[in-house]
């Protein structure tokens, strides 16, 4: 394997272990929302949505990694895509950098939550008992958010290392095969020239006789 194949893997490892927890805790509330009739607000739905397609993507990758690295310039395209993804999901929950967790009772992104946030607190909803860890929550997945934008842009990056290494390793194959035939195809013109030299020599012999 080569040193760009080894740390694409490494990497695809990398966003794994950083989406999983991303798409759990963003799971969380997703479901909360929704089981008190309320609609989730997009600073938490789009990174939900981007990190799903991101782990099924990811997971697909390196289970069929042989298959991946012929396609290489298709996978750079889909992890290109993911960037500006998270990208546009981090921008949406940008509201939770100004909050605080300790204690997580004031501002606007508190007000926007609802069910979780003012109004389930004012009305005993048990999705809003600890307003603290949900903004906890919700900032660890804005850091995962933009650690897998890094991480995407490299596997970006070296998937096309992998693009340019598996053309070079095709051109060599392609360049050894036809010089390959060329020497067999000489080889056999010779070989079918010689017995005509060898009678012609011959005829010249005899008339010299």
């Amino acid at each position: 394997m080569t040193f760009s194949g080894f740390s694409f893997l490494f990497w695809r490892f990398m966003e794994f272990i950083t989406l999983i927890p991303t798409l759990g805790m963003l799971a969380y509330f997703v479901h909360a929302f929704t089981v008190s009739n309320s609609l989730t607000p997009n600073s938490i739905l789009v990174l939900f949505i981007v990190s799903v397609l991101a782990s099924a993507w990811v997971i697909a990758t390196i289970v069929s990694y042989a298959r991946a690295r012929h396609s290489a310039a298709f996978v750079a395209f889909v992890d290109l895509c993911f960037v500006g993804a998270f990208i546009a999901g981090v921008y949406e929950l940008r509201g939770i950098t100004n909050q605080s967790c300790a204690n997580f009772t004031t501002g606007s992104f508190y007000f926007s939550l609802g069910p979780l946030g003012y109004i389930g607190q004012s009305s005993g909803n048990k999705w809003a008992f600890d307003t603290n860890k949900n903004c906890a929550m919700l900032k660890a997945s804005f850091a995962f958010g933009i650690m897998n934008c890094i991480f995407f842009a490299l596997t970006f990056f070296f998937a096309l290392f992998i693009t340019r290494h598996y053309r070079n390793d095709r051109d060599r194959v392609v360049v050894k095969r036809e010089s390959t035939h060329v020497s067999r195809h000489s080889h056999r013109g010779h070989s079918s020239r010689s017995p005509r030299r060898s009678h012609q020599s011959s005829r010249r012999s005899n008339y010299v006789v």
